[in-house]
């Protein structure tokens, strides 16, 4: 039998994992299956390094051969074996659509240097971007195929009277996503640092949760052995439970160094939860915050602005518990059963 689709991405069987890509692979898979029907979808992992890519033409091939719609969702390494695998091998099938899923905002600056490989993808059915800005950049290479599909997470939104109100100091804030250096988690420890000894007392306290990146323990075990009393390292959260955690805070900071972030699953989170958050403008920042409705965003790149916008807002911690219930309004838009309808039309 012939499936309605082949999904190609990285599931980690037996792993807990908790970055972007594996949750939104699993996430988009799950939803297929419950409009589809689980025979209809087929899973296969493309975790595991260089073993992977010896496997990746016959898991190709396979794909190709099971399902009428082959959806991928890779990364910087496995969009270089994945794609030019599958155009290929679809000239040995007839009726198969090609389609990839980007996960994050780095596409548009990869493909800039890479004209084969956008070659290529001009042949694909569908590119899903997750934001505006995302789809115009990619245009500009000439790519025609490309549609707007938001980030997306199955989320218990709060309900209005469920909303949690910090009003007395300290003001909560967490940061929530992996740990490391280019997430600006040394940014959001400073600014916090800096603002609560300018004012002379503890107005803020930071909360960070997170997996710490395999490859920066040793940065992060030295970071850890200087944080002031008022910051805590909070470890890992089941995706499930990151609402019922996010709650209790005053805002989230995201304080990225990523310039081409896409829709980060945290700051849906904290939609979801009631909270705001303060965030670094990265590219499609205007895509994901509305400034001063659903969040407070500073000038990329810039600690002192950062500081400045937390020493603001202790003096009008109000205007923050204001924007709480347009974040939960706004999460309504990142639901799968939403977003999943932009894929559903191009499907054979």
């Amino acid at each position: 039998m012939i499936a309605k689709v082949s999904v190609l991405g990285h599931f980690g069987r037996g792993e807990t994992l908790l970055n972007g890509q594996t949750v939104k692979t699993k996430i988009i898979t799950e939803e297929l299956q419950r409009r589809l029907g689980r025979k209809q979808v087929l899973k296969i992992d493309t975790r595991g390094g260089w073993k992977t890519f010896l496997k990746a033409p016959f898991q190709s091939f396979y794909a190709l051969k099971s399902s009428r719609n082959i959806l991928i969702f890779p990364a910087q390494n496995g969009l270089r074996v994945y794609v030019p695998l599958l155009s290929f091998f679809r000239l040995f099938f007839k009726n198969r659509r090609l389609h990839y899923v980007v996960i994050g905002g780095w596409l548009p600056s990869f493909l800039t240097q890479r004209k084969s490989l956008t070659k290529v993808l001009k042949k694909f059915d569908g590119i899903y971007v997750e934001t505006a800005t995302m789809k115009d950049a990619l245009e500009t290479l000439d790519l025609k195929n490309v549609f707007i599909m938001p980030n997306c997470k199955k989320l218990n939104i709060l309900k209005e009277n469920e909303l949690v109100y910090n009003t007395f100091e300290p003001y909560r804030l967490c940061t929530f996503s992996r740990v490391m250096k280019k997430k600006g988690i040394e940014d959001a420890i400073i600014a916090v640092e800096v603002v609560n000894k300018k004012i002379g007392r503890i107005v803020y306290e930071l909360d960070i949760y997170g997996q710490i990146d395999s490859n920066q323990t040793e940065w992060f075990e030295d970071l850890r052995q200087e944080f002031p009393s008022f910051v805590r390292y909070c470890g890992c959260v089941d995706a499930d439970k990151s609402v019922e955690i996010i709650k209790e805070y005053f805002a989230l900071l995201f304080p990225t160094h990523f310039y081409t972030e896409g829709i980060p699953g945290t700051i849906i989170d904290a939609y979801a939860a009631g909270v705001p958050v303060i965030s670094a403008k990265w590219e499609s920042f205007d895509d994901v915050i509305e400034d001063y409705v659903t969040g407070i965003g500073y000038e990329f790149n810039n600690i002192n602005d950062l500081k400045r916008k937390l020493f603001d807002i202790t003096r009008s911690t109000e205007q923050i518990n204001s924007l709480k219930l347009n974040c939960i309004k706004k999460s309504k838009q990142f639901l799968p059963n939403k977003v999943i309808k932009t894929f559903l039309g191009h499907l054979l």
